[in-house]
Parts: C-alpha cells; structure tokens; sequence
C-alpha cells in the first residue's frame, strides 16, 4: 500500500509504547497504528491488549466499533459518502445505490484495481449541500452523477 509501512512488530511495539501512559490511551494508540500501517493489522490487536492491559476482544471491540477503523488496508483513494438523514432527504440513498453499482463494491468494499475504497460516513456538517462526500480527506457538497464522476475520474487517472 503506497505512503504506509508493511507490518513491523518492532514498529507497532514502539507506536504502542509511546501511547500507553496517557490516559484513555485505547483510541491514540490504534488511530496511530492505522496513521503508520493504513489499517490497524489483527496482529496489532494482542499487542496493544497486552500493553493496556485489556482483553483482545475489548481491543477488537473498539475496532470493529468505530466506522474510522479499517481491519484491511484500503485503497489509494477513499470516497466516503453521507448517510445521514439530511443527504438521504435529497438523494443520496440513490447516489450511494448508483455509486456501489458504478464501482462494483458495497460499504467498506475496494475497487478491484485497489483505487478507491467506499465508506459510509454519518454527517460531514455539509447539510445545506446535501448530498455530501469526501475524498481523501476534501469534502464536496451538492454531489450528482456528474459530480462523484468528475471525482472518480480525477482519481482514475
């Protein structure tokens, strides 16, 4: 995966290590793990259980919890787009029916090609603009077909 490090058990120990006396230090050490490998990787989740002494399953309870931990590396690109009642009011659940169809996965799935990975996300605070979306990281409101075609073109390249 471009721009994260293959799993290193050193490495993860380290990012562990440096986390584990804050309190609360469940959520800055598995947000750093996923910063540095692009996932937080199964093997990770013994390790911090271990360090936190916590149970595996609480580490993997946490993970599997929030939507912004990935257990599997994602694409290149990752477009996330709103679910949230106000995007769905305008549209969205058939941009989002259109947009899975178009690239052939479902929530959380990745393009064959490993480019885009598509997530749900639950309000980007772009209600005015519904139906919202974001593309690494840049938000975009008022998305159509043209628009999210416009975007995965962009990426395509």
């Amino acid at each position: 995966m471009p721009g994260f490090e293959p799993w290193n058990t050193e490495l993860a120990q380290e990012i562990i290590a440096s986390g584990a006396k804050i309190e609360g230090a469940t959520l800055p050490i598995l947000h750093a793990l996923q910063e540095v490998f692009g996932h937080v990787p199964e093997a990770a989740v013994p390790l911090v259980a271990q360090a936190l002494n916590l149970s595996r399953a609480e580490i993997h309870g946490v993970v599997t919890f929030y939507h912004d931990f990935r257990e599997s590396p994602a694409g290149t690109h990752v477009l996330k787009l709103c679910r949230a009642e106000a995007c769905q009011s305008v549209g969205g659940n058939e941009l989002a029916d259109s947009v899975k169809a178009r690239l052939g996965v479902d929530w959380g799935g990745t393009t064959a090609d490993g480019k885009i990975t598509l997530e749900a996300t639950y309000c980007l605070g772009l209600c005015a603009c519904a139906p919202a979306g974001m593309l690494d990281g840049q938000v975009a409101g008022r998305l159509d077909e043209a628009a999210v075609s416009e975007l995965l073109a962009e990426v395509r390249r």
